[in-house]
């Protein structure tokens, strides 16, 4: 049976004040789409940030209700960062089936849509089917699929460029103990899943165009952002993520633009600290 799952579609943070958010991602020179609002059962709104094939979401609460127990509580316990990985696949329901055989549980196929601006006036409707693994076999934040069945809604055109010149998800970076085995564990999540060494780390390709996940123990990740006064990731989630950029010089004037203090790496990428990014380190890079 074809192993279902295409590579990364999305990532998103978990963030403690949306707007606050929101407004902090215009500084650092992206576009955002107009909020989304999520169903009144959800109590959630969201900002996407559009880029070629994947993009990067800001997620918030907007009202409490017993559907987010549980992401309230992880902000209150743990504060806001990058907790998600969402993943391609052409069918949700088809999925399920075919991750069983492949000794890979998931939960029940979800549904739901949500109301999308359009900039010449009106609204179209984004609509998703998602499954979420078994979170006993996933070792690091929130591991689920994503079928876009309205993609043309969610990659507008008018959505995908970015002051900042950010053009992609280059890949979603981890502290964890034991970096080769939770690279091995995920590797069997993809189709074309297949694992390297890095130093002090490894890291996992995840498909065609698509972000790669790294894990690094945290000396190495230390070694690899030193700049750093601490790491900061949420537990259970994600210390940076890595953005491909058209040309780093557009960055450097985005970010100068909007007042963003940043460092320029030894190794020529350009790094914003978690205090200005709602809790994830951001890494742009040359691509």
């Amino acid at each position: 049976m074809t192993h279902p799952v295409l590579g990364i579609d999305h990532t998103f943070l978990l963030v403690n004040d949306l707007d606050q958010s929101a407004e902090a991602y215009r500084r650092l020179g992206f576009t955002l789409s107009p909020r989304g609002l999520h169903s009144a059962e959800k109590g959630t709104a969201n900002h996407t940030i559009i880029f070629r094939h994947d993009y990067l979401e800001l997620l918030g609460v907007v009202a409490e209700t017993p559907a987010n127990v549980a992401q309230r509580q992880r902000l209150a316990q743990q504060g806001e960062g990058l907790l998600a990985v969402a993943n391609r696949t052409l069918s949700a329901d088809a999925a399920k089936p075919a991750l069983r055989a492949l000794g890979i549980e998931t939960g029940d196929v979800s549904a739901f849509s949500r109301p999308l601006p359009l900039p010449e006036g009106g609204s179209g409707i984004a609509a998703f089917r998602t499954l979420v693994f078994d979170a006993a076999q996933v070792p690091v934040g929130h591991f689920f699929l994503c079928e876009q069945q309205t993609p043309d809604m969610v990659w507008r055109p008018e959505l995908q460029d970015h002051a900042n010149g950010a053009q992609g998800l280059s890949a979603i970076i981890a502290v964890v103990a034991d970096p080769q085995a939770t690279a091995q564990a995920y590797a069997r999540f993809y189709a074309k899943g297949a694992v390297d060494a890095l130093d002090g780390g490894h890291r996992v390709a995840t498909g065609d165009q698509s972000a790669s996940l790294e894990f690094y123990d945290p000396q190495a990740f230390s070694s690899l952002f030193p700049s750093l006064d601490v790491i900061v990731q949420p537990n259970g989630g994600y210390a940076a993520l890595r953005l491909f950029s058209r040309h780093l010089d557009d960055t450097k004037s985005a970010l100068a633009a909007g007042d963003i203090p940043f460092v320029t790496t030894e190794r020529g990428s350009i790094l914003v600290k978690p205090q200005y990014t709602s809790g994830v380190v951001l890494e742009f890079v040359h691509g």
